[in-house]
């Protein structure tokens, strides 16, 4: 047995043996009616680890007759990038150069603008890949000339067959009649995360360390108690945990929520857990119990400082209080109503008196009884609108009464 990885000994070297992004290389996919055209454009490929990214940039190369040379923004500078662009003349490709050039996000601004030059003058055609949010990473004037693909998280559905292959492409290598149990390479795919190259890397290790079968027990030893299985931070399982928690504690249900908690925390998950805590008191019990968004800071921030297994008491304390809470999400509701109008322009112009320097005709408040005098705040053509409705709880009711009392 050699040591290339094993993810590196089955890379497919066609459309039709990729595991998932059906949605960009089925014969339908996008990517793939653009290859059998002839006609490639400039590219930025992100999404997770693993997801077959560089993958689709070589079959991209070998299907377009164009040269291809990879670089890795974490190590490579202009002058490598220069350097390629030397070797365009003496590439005897009939289509030129395909820089693929990986983790883009690590090129600072003048690195990337520098590439403005080769790819819009057809010397280059560039497929950048990155998993980060590229429109936060990438800048806008090479972000303009390029065609943003997303890579999603491959299921553990399409991952298990590319494992099943494997165990054949290895005992072939070897010489070795090794079986694999499915109960195994479903369990490893599922623990991969969405990550074909993770989860053949587990099955190597497994391959190795195994006699003459992979059963899950000599698989689970290659899966820390923090496992994918339990919790897969970017993919589709962690998500949902996210999304149970918050349903859980807007549905009032507190034996629900610590469930979720549990699960989030025995993945070893701290920081996403009081992140959707902290929108969960703003988001969900508002201005029912204002102080919600207060007491859960003090508790997210105990949690942080605390670390586990003690950070689980003071956020098992967050979820049942945000669960045994009143709920309202006025406050969502209005801002989102707000936003709408925004974005159909309105609003755009608003009142004299609030116009800065001279705000001419502008009353203070507190110079008059109870600090309120009635004046125009909106714009002219959103007069009369309500974006806030009181909720139906003891605080906004209580606050209801107070100010239809001053107001009337």
């Amino acid at each position: 047995m050699t040591n290339r990885p094993l993810a590196d000994k089955l890379r497919p070297t066609s459309f039709d043996e990729i595991a998932g992004q059906k949605h960009l290389i089925s014969e339908q996919g996008v990517i793939r009616r653009m290859v059998n055209t002839g006609r490639i454009t400039n590219m930025i490929f992100y999404g997770p680890p693993g997801t077959g990214k560089t993958t689709v940039a070589n079959i991209i190369a070998k299907n377009s007759d164009m040269e291809l040379y990879r670089l890795n923004a974490t190590t490579a500078s202009l002058s490598d990038v220069k350097e390629v662009i030397a070797q365009s003349s003496s590439v005897f490709s009939s289509r030129g150069i395909l820089l693929y050039l990986d983790e883009i996000q690590y090129f600072n601004k003048k690195q990337q603008q520098s590439l403005l030059e080769y790819i819009e003058d057809g010397r280059v055609t560039l497929i950048a890949s990155t998993t980060e949010n590229p429109y936060f990473y990438i800048y806008d004037a090479l972000l303009s000339r390029c065609s943003v693909f997303e890579f999603k998280h491959i299921s553990a559905k399409e991952i298990f067959p590319v494992l099943r292959r494997a165990i054949d492409a290895m005992n072939e290598e070897n010489s070795s009649p090794k079986k694999a149990t499915d109960e195994a390479l479903e369990f490893l795919a599922a623990c991969a995360g969405g990550d074909v190259r993770h989860a053949l890397t587990l099955l190597e290790g497994a391959y190795i360390a195994s006699d003459d079968i992979i059963t899950i027990d000599v698989a689970k030893e290659f899966i820390p108690s923090a496992s994918a299985g339990l919790f897969d931070r970017d993919g589709d399982t962690h998500y949902c945990l996210l999304g149970a928690l918050q349903k859980s504690i807007r549905g009032s249900d507190p034996d629900a929520a610590v469930f979720y908690l549990a699960r989030l925390l025995e993945g070893g998950d701290i920081i996403s857990a009081c992140r959707r805590l902290l929108v969960i008191a703003s988001e969900d019990i508002g201005l029912a119990y204002p102080q919600a968004a207060q007491i859960t800071y003090a508790l997210c921030e105990s949690a942080k400082q605390l670390g586990m297994p003690e950070a689980r008491i003071p956020l098992a304390n967050c979820a049942i209080m945000l669960a045994t809470a009143p709920k309202s999400n006025s406050a969502e509701s209005a801002i989102d109503m707000a936003l709408e109008d925004i974005r159909g322009g309105k609003g755009t112009t608003f009142p004299v008196h609030l116009q800065a320097p001279l705000f001419k005709g502008y009353k203070y408040p507190h110079s008059y009884p109870n600090h309120y005098v009635k004046q125009q705040y909106l714009p002219d053509d959103l007069v009369g609108k309500h974006y806030y409705t009181y909720g139906e709880n003891k605080t906004e009711q209580a606050a209801k009464l107070y100010w239809d009392n001053i107001k009337k």
